[in-house]
């Protein structure tokens, strides 16, 4: 019989009464709530297990030991084993996820109203009148007045209404203005709170919104929390251990090639200075669950429409996007009026982590697997080319395999068609413009593509690794396919690859600006 997997499931009583799998987070958990501090703030991207954390931080201060404990067939949980007292504490829990907020502050009013009157019905008491932070505060007070403890704030998604009005300033700035101070409650009644927590995919924090809360700990980037949220590997082949085997299994396919496959496909995210790297919980179920298909579950799950529009609007070189480095302050700049594209890149799961600078306390971004590399791109590649599908789909096919083959006459053959296809209104007479095309392409199918790549003698255009090639590519505007082979050779661009075991091709490429495609190409392996 097959386990039980949780998709799409952030209850935590129902995860444990219901005998779900559960990844344990509760010694990391204990970990945070037995500390100094008393509020908290996390950021990190959608269907990353941050309903699920809030829904089990309720449990614990609501003093729901006997969840902890052994219960369906399933084992203890660890906090059930660490000192803790399980005093039973008002817990207030509010959900900004649901509401249309793009029709208006009387959508956000709505939404606040409606989860603080049922906040207002869980706990006993009749709601009060008055506005939204009236009400917010009179529930503080009369709660903990009912128990004679100190409550619980717990916010899920705060920043919801803020990333629905973004592109309407209008309206945007009214809700920030509005969950100022609906916020700023948890200043002022802080003298009643217990315990503070708040989640959200970006950090508009301490420019606006949260201006005011300096007492709120932001853990977004801290070591000790770096898998609060997401599955690291080791969890990963410990607690789906029995999916795992079913998989392998019905496949046939070899573990070690398998558990790399997924790592390769669906790990990488990092979201601190410790290199400790998680799986989207969403996106690793749903792999189970279809007997292992590996397809693009969670980036399927929202669309970067807006963030593309951002790269747009910033003029972001998108060859860029792989190797980007930004400093920790700008991971604080969240204003409509001060949004970075590559920030919020991060912050909403497209780019992660790759290194940390700790001397310049900088951040060096990259995609963080195959799954957001080739679907991020593609949607890069509907934007910036605006190539019909039936062209796209003729890329999936033939261009890897006249890779795989070492074939470089089919795999410039296969690109024509597809440039061409682009409308001539979009088309930039540059280098660049054909430079990126093509790095969009191989990286939109899941070829280990790098352009603009730094070595001893300089900067190689794009190179593309398969198992058996390196295909190094100087592209020209204005000069010839022989000139172009010559600089590979003259740079030595191929150097670092002597050795590999790898067959390693030259390909020089003019582009023809009358025409707006490839002109003429030529190849050699280096000898």
């Amino acid at each position: 019989m097959n386990r039980r997997l949780p998709i799409g499931i952030q209850d935590f009583v129902s995860i444990r009464k219901e005998g779900f799998c559960y990844v344990d987070k509760t010694e990391r958990i204990h970990c945070l709530i037995s500390g100094s501090g008393r509020a908290f703030f996390l950021s990190r991207p959608r269907r990353f297990g941050k309903s699920l954390l809030c829904s089990t931080l309720g449990a614990i201060f609501g003093g729901r030991r006997e969840l902890f404990g052994e219960i369906a067939g399933h084992p203890a949980l660890a906090i059930d084993s660490l000192e803790w007292d399980w005093k039973k504490h008002s817990v207030i829990r509010l959900d900004l996820n649901a509401g249309v907020y793009s029709e208006g502050i009387e959508a956000l009013r709505s939404v606040l109203n409606s989860e603080l009157k049922r906040e207002f019905d869980k706990q006993g008491l009749l709601p009060d009148q008055g506005d939204v932070v009236s009400l917010f505060k009179n529930l503080i007070q009369r709660s903990c007045d009912k128990t004679g403890e100190k409550a619980v704030i717990i916010i899920d998604e705060y920043d919801k209404p803020l990333l629905n009005t973004i592109d309407l300033p209008g309206i945007h700035n009214k809700i920030r203005d509005t969950l100022k101070g609906f916020y700023g409650v948890l200043k002022s009644y802080d003298e009643y709170l217990q315990f503070v927590f708040l989640t959200g995919v970006t950090k508009f924090a301490h420019v606006s919104v949260f201006s005011d809360l300096n007492h709120i700990d932001d853990l977004t980037l801290n070591p000790r929390y770096a898998d609060l949220c997401g599955i690291t590997q080791e969890e990963m082949e410990r607690n789906f251990a029995p999916e795992i085997d079913a998989v392998l299994q019905d496949t046939g396919k070899n573990r070690e090639t398998y558990i790399e496959e997924l790592r390769r496909f669906y790990n990488g995210y990092r979201f601190t200075e410790k290199p400790l790297t998680v799986y989207n919980p969403f996106g690793l179920l749903q792999h189970f669950d279809r007997n292992g298909r590996f397809t693009t579950y969670w980036y399927n799950t929202g669309t970067p429409t807006f963030l593309i529009k951002l790269i747009a609007g910033q003029k972001i070189n998108i060859i860029d996007l792989n190797n980007m480095r930004v400093g920790s302050v700008e991971f604080g700049k969240y204003d409509a009026e001060s949004m970075g594209a590559v920030p919020l890149l991060y912050q909403s799961g497209y780019l992660t982590v790759v290194d940390y600078d700790e001397e310049l306390d900088e951040y060096e971004l990259d995609y963080p697997n195959e799954e957001v590399r080739t679907a991020f791109s593609r949607s890069l590649i509907e934007d910036y080319l605006q190539a019909p599908d039936d062209k796209s789909n003729a890329l999936y096919t033939q261009l890897p395999r006249a890779l795989a083959k070492g074939d470089v006459d089919a795999v410039m053959n296969t690109l024509k068609p597809f440039l061409a296809s682009i409308p001539y209104d979009i088309i930039k007479d540059t280098e660049n413009y054909y430079q990126t095309a093509i790095h969009l392409i191989f990286t939109m199918l899941g070829m280990n593509c790098r352009s603009e790549v730094r070595i001893a003698q300089g900067r190689i255009d794009t190179l593309v690794e398969t198992k058996n090639f390196v295909y190094c590519f100087e592209f020209k505007l204005d000069g010839t396919a022989c000139e172009a082979l010559g600089q590979i050779d003259t740079k030595e661009y191929l150097l670092p690859w002597e050795g590999s075991g790898k067959k390693l091709f030259k390909v020089g490429v003019v582009f023809d600006p009358g025409k707006r495609n490839i002109g003429e190409w030529k190849t050699e392996e280096r000898g």
